[in-house]
């Protein structure tokens, strides 16, 4: 059976100071920035484009992201992008068998989907989500 071509759904980049890095990225760049708060883990959600509008000003193939708190006791904090996955655990196995480390098991994003990280064969940290369906 084929594998599914995974494409990059979303990014995630660490922060320091979240009134600084959201200062940032809104004055910069423009995205529109939305604090989650404690609940899940003071992560913010990053709009970079109307990716998903019908909008005449859409652009079409842009991803969002959000950013998350630096833990430096914490390995790989750095930049990263999310694949999405049509099944998490079939995904982790086959990062496995080619050599890839997953780092735990996937968390379940309320709304959202399945979410793990992994790292690939040359010390990269990515994620992995598979979406809720529907």
């Amino acid at each position: 059976m084929p594998i599914p071509a995974c494409p990059v759904v979303h990014f995630e980049l660490p922060y320091r100071d979240a009134a600084r890095v959201s200062t940032f990225y809104q004055t910069v760049f423009g995205w529109q920035l939305q604090p989650m708060g404690p609940e899940m883990g003071n992560y913010i959600l990053a709009t970079t484009s109307t990716c998903d509008s019908s909008a005449p000003d859409a652009l079409r193939g842009s991803i969002n992201g959000g950013l998350f708190p630096l833990v430096p006791e914490s390995p790989l904090q750095q930049p990263s992008v999310v694949l999405g996955v049509p099944d998490v655990r079939e995904a982790m196995a086959r990062v496995s068998a080619a050599g890839g480390q997953v780092l735990g098991e996937p968390m379940a994003i309320p709304g959202v989907g399945d979410y793990v990280v992994f790292v690939d064969p040359e010390g990269n940290r990515l994620s992995m989500l598979q979406p809720l369906m529907g």
